[in-house]
């Protein structure tokens, strides 16, 4: 079985999330979905679940951190084109996510860009040219 990565985030308004992960590409699983939490399915492999600060505080005991004001880590998901990372992007700024929150990134076999969703998570949408990684190029270009 491939490992699988969960991402679990504590957001304000859990209705207003899920709209905008929807609108991002994931789909809600209403199996491990309730009036706390929303599990939303971009592949077999990786999950987002999206935690009320309540259901969050169940989970640890550290402060919540404003992630419009820190930064703790990025996510990043892979795109299967240039086109596709934009569209994402696109998408999430019409879901009302930040658009371009880092500077995008175009290394001619690598391309990336990123968005913030509502509650200031940052993520990372990238591209990359498979071939050019497989043929050692990608390593001389970075």
């Amino acid at each position: 079985m491939p490992k699988m990565i969960f991402v679990n985030l504590p957001v304000t308004d859990l209705a207003r999330s899920i709209a905008f992960y929807e609108a991002v590409g994931g789909t809600k699983n209403p199996q491990f979905s309730d009036d706390t939490a929303a599990c939303m399915v971009f592949s077999e492999t990786i999950f987002t679940m999206l935690l009320t600060h309540e259901k969050y505080r169940s989970f640890t005991k550290r402060p919540i951190a404003d992630a419009h004001k820190t930064s703790q880590f990025m996510i990043a998901i892979s795109a299967d084109s240039r086109e596709e990372v934009d569209a994402v992007v696109g998408r999430a700024g019409s879901a009302g996510g930040v658009v371009d929150t880092n500077p995008s990134q175009d290394y001619g076999f690598m391309y990336s860009r990123s968005f913030e969703d509502p509650d200031g998570h940052v993520w990372e949408v990238v591209w990359m040219d498979q071939a050019a990684v497989d043929s050692g190029e990608a390593g001389a270009a970075a």
